[in-house]
């Protein structure tokens, strides 16, 4: 039985000018992420981890190579295609959340389905509500909510339009360690339960430790792959490529 892929990239590579100087993000990744899986991707600050993370949910172009969501190779698309195809088969899920302030919870988790002209399908959003534990808040604004409420809502948008991936970059970042670990074990239990694919990227390794494959990345190439190797292995890893900044990293949800 073939595995099916909700994400692929083939020799991507990312340049772009910084200060006068150029710059490669990324040096030819290739990676695949099969469907209902859960996979963190780490690596020191600029390894590149974010911009693959940019280039293959279709965020940013790539200088060259390819990447495809589902069987949609993203070069092929123009950008109105691209932002089109980003809203029916993509969740967005950031450190900040990014939950717009003037809109009530509901109206922040079908926002997506308006923008693309789709009519919510209300059962779907409230099993979503009711998976994410935010079913006595709809009416409430974010500024009245916590910061792992915050979160929550954020998840609830992203799988609110049945994506083919969730996208996440640092998604407890702002979070205390408590909730952090809800956060993350809700999204744990998204992907046993619901199959959902995500992809994330973290920089810590107790959240890393959730995923079932962690890739890290080193100077815009993928330097480790493994399937869950746990917290100390993964801290190790970092270790051997950016000493002081493992130590930090493995320290944050100590």
């Amino acid at each position: 039985m073939s595995v099916q892929l909700a994400v692929r990239v083939e020799q991507l590579v990312r340049r772009y000018e910084a200060g006068g100087q150029h710059v490669t993000a990324l040096a030819g990744v290739d990676a695949a992420f099969a469907r209902g899986t859960f996979t963190a991707v780490m690596g020191p600050s600029g390894s590149g981890k974010s911009t693959l993370l940019q280039t293959a949910a279709g965020l940013d172009r790539p200088t060259s190579g390819r990447a495809w969501i589902g069987g949609t190779e993203l070069s092929k698309l123009s950008e109105t295609a691209l932002t089109r195809l980003r809203r029916s088969k993509v969740g967005f899920v950031f450190q900040a959340f990014n939950l717009v302030d003037a809109l009530t919870v509901e109206e922040n988790i079908t926002l997506p389905m308006r923008l693309s002209g789709t009519r919510p399908d209300r059962r779907w959003v409230a099993e979503v509500v009711e998976r994410v534990g935010m079913g006595d808040r709809l009416h409430h604004r974010p500024a009245q909510l916590s910061g792992g409420q915050q979160q929550r809502v954020a998840i609830a948008r992203a799988l609110a339009m049945r994506p083919e991936v969730v996208f996440a970059d640092e998604p407890t970042g702002a979070l205390d360690g408590t909730t952090a670990a809800e956060v993350l074990a809700l999204l744990r239990s998204i992907v046993d339960e619901q199959q959902q694919t995500i992809i994330m990227v973290t920089h810590d390794p107790l959240a890393a430790s959730y995923a079932d494959r962690v890739l890290v990345l080193a100077d815009g190439r993928i330097v480790t792959d493994l399937p869950q190797p746990g917290v100390s292995r993964i801290a190790a890893e970092l270790a051997s490529l950016h000493p002081k900044e493992a130590r930090v990293s493995a320290g944050v949800r100590a």
